[in-house]
């Protein structure tokens, strides 16, 4: 009788990269704790294939800097303000992980140690061989840079193998798919066109650091748990930008 040998994840450790809307469920704003729990779950079932998860998730349920800016708060303090709606959704994140059985841990860019780990690379590395998952807050901790940015950074400094960009729709396309029923969607891409086509990817400052140290990024959209699966197995999901 022959054994087939299991199939090994292509990617062994990743950043996953979400926005704060990833929380909100159907609600205009804020958490809503079904929609945590369902991301949870998603997470936990990609575990048993032997991965390590670190996760970096915005604000922008909560509090958007930019937006506030133009509205005449500081740009500075508003992008700070911004930083503490992020930490909000990962301690919101690792309750519902740790209530599934799942070992996390938050490291924030801004200290604030009653409440989580101040950022440490090799810190993180050390959780994510031990099979926890890390969750970075309050982005880079500097005003002025997106969590985009903040997501590619920690994605360089603990060497992960890609970034996963979740987002609202299925993948890169060269127009809102959810207003034009004609948009085209791109199944690869290099980082170059993405930045040069102009496409909402992730903000410019995100796409050049990943270009300049060759990290793939795999857009796509996580409404069920095998899409995780697909991507860390290297299947095709979503839209590759890379090499």
């Amino acid at each position: 009788m022959s054994l087939t040998e299991p199939r090994r994840p292509k990617y062994r450790r990743v950043l996953l990269k979400m926005g704060g809307e990833s929380l909100q469920g159907d609600r205009p704003y804020g958490i809503d704790p079904k929609a945590v729990m369902s991301l949870a779950r998603t997470i936990a079932s990609a575990l048993p294939l032997g991965v390590q998860i670190a996760i970096v998730i915005g604000g922008g349920n909560i509090w958007r800097g930019e937006t506030m800016a133009e509205q005449g708060i500081d740009r500075a303090t508003a992008d700070y303000m911004g930083m503490l709606a992020t930490v909000i959704n990962a301690l919101a994140l690792q309750d519902a992980l740790e209530k599934l059985g799942v070992e996390t841990r938050v490291q924030t860019a801004i200290e604030m140690r009653e409440i989580a780990e101040p950022y440490i690379r090799r810190r993180a590395t050390h959780h994510l061989e031990e099979g926890k998952v890390v969750i970075f807050g309050a982005g880079t901790g500097n005003p002025f840079f997106t969590t985009d940015t903040a997501g590619a950074l920690r994605a360089m400094e603990i060497n992960a193998d890609a970034m996963f960009k979740v987002t609202k729709v299925d993948g890169v396309y060269d127009d809102d798919p959810l207003k034009n029923p004609n948009a085209r969607k791109f199944k690869r891409l290099s980082y170059i066109d993405a930045i040069n086509m102009g496409l909402k990817v992730m903000d410019t400052t995100a796409l050049s650091l990943c270009m300049t140290n060759h990290l793939p990024i795999i857009v796509f959209k996580l409404d069920e748990p095998r899409h995780l699966e697909a991507a860390l197995m290297g299947e095709e999901v979503g839209t590759y930008v890379g090499d």
